[in-house]
C-alpha cells in the first residue's frame, strides 16, 4: 500500500503540494492525473524519495520514506519522465549495474535481461553506448532496468513516452499482469486514452489539491454521462 498523509511541500514562493493525503491499495493500477505545475511531478519526488518529506508522511508497504528509505526504496521501481541517464554506459553495463545496486543474482538477473531487453526490443542493441541510442530506446532501457528487481511498487512518470505501439502494448500488458499479482503500478500520463483503458482508479491533482479521486465509472457519474475523460479532465482543472 501507499498512503500520503497530510504531506504539504514548499518552494520558495510557491505551495507545490499542500495537506495531500492520498491511499493507493495493493492490487491496482492508480492513475495520477495533473497538469503542468500541479504538484504531479513534486509527488512523485517525495513518493520516490527525491526530495525530502517535510510535512506529513509517506510510506511504502509500511515503511516510512523517511525513517527507513532504504527499505522503502528497495519496494520501488521508478520510471523517471527523463530517460538521458548514464549515457556513457553500454546498454548491458547499466543494466548490469542496477543489478548490482539491488543485489539480483547472476542467473536471475541473466534470465531477466534477456526477457527484458527481448520483449522490448533491445536485445540486440546491449552492447551499444546508450548515448547512441534513440529517446525511445533510451525508454525501454530504463524501463528494463526498472524492472530487473522485480519491485512490488511501480511507480512511472509518463512511461509510454517515446514507445512505439509494440513496446507500449507490452508494456501495458506487463502493468495488468504486476497489478494482477497484488502489487501496485502508480503512473502519471497525459495520454487519457490509456488511462481509461488502464486504470482501476484515478486522482487529478490541480494547484496541489486533489481534485477527483474514483475509478472511472465514478468519475463519469459525477459529470455528464456522454462526456469523455478529456472533457472531465479539462473541467476539472479549468481553474489552472
Amino acid at each position: 500500500m501507499i498512503e500520503i498523509q497530510n504531506v504539504t511541500k514548499e518552494f520558495p514562493g510557491k505551495t507545490a503540494v499542500k495537506d495531500l493525503t492520498l491511499e493507493v491499495e495493493n492490487g491496482k493500477i492508480f492513475g495520477f492525473l495533473g497538469p503542468n505545475g500541479a504538484g504531479k511531478s513534486t509527488t512523485i519526488k517525495m513518493l520516490t524519495g527525491i526530495l525530502p518529506v517535510e510535512e506529513g508522511r509517506i510510506a511504502i508497504n509500511g515503511f516510512d520514506i523517511s525513517k527507513h528509505p532504504l527499505k522503502a526504496k528497495q519496494l520501488i521501481g521508478y520510471v523517471p519522465d527523463r530517460s538521458d541517464v548514464f549515457l556513457r554506459l553500454k546498454g548491458i553495463e547499466y543494466l548490469n549495474f542496477i543489478a548490482d545496486v539491488y543485489q539480483v543474482p547472476t542467473k536471475v538477473r541473466k534470465e531477466k535481461i534477456e526477457y527484458l531487453t527481448k520483449s522490448f526490443g533491445i536485445y540486440e542493441d546491449l552492447n551499444d553506448h546508450i548515448l547512441t541510442y534513440s529517446h525511445g530506446m533510451r525508454q525501454k532501457i530504463v524501463v528494463s532496468g526498472v524492472l530487473l528487481h522485480d519491485p512490488e511498487v511501480w511507480i512511472l512518470d509518463e512511461p509510454l513516452t517515446g514507445l512505439d505501439p509494440k513496446s507500449s502494448y507490452t508494456l501495458k500488458e506487463m502493468m495488468r499482469e504486476h497489478a494482477n499479482k497484488g502489487n501496485i503500478v502508480f503512473f502519471s500520463t497525459h495520454v487519457l486514452e490509456v488511462v481509461e483503458q488502464l486504470c482501476d482508479e484515478v486522482a487529478i491533482i490541480n494547484n496541489g489539491h486533489i481534485e477527483f479521486r474514483g475509478n472511472m465509472t465514478d468519475m463519469k457519474q459525477q459529470f455528464k454521462d456522454d462526456d469523455n475523460l478529456e472533457k472531465l479532465f479539462l473541467e476539472l482543472t479549468q481553474d489552472e
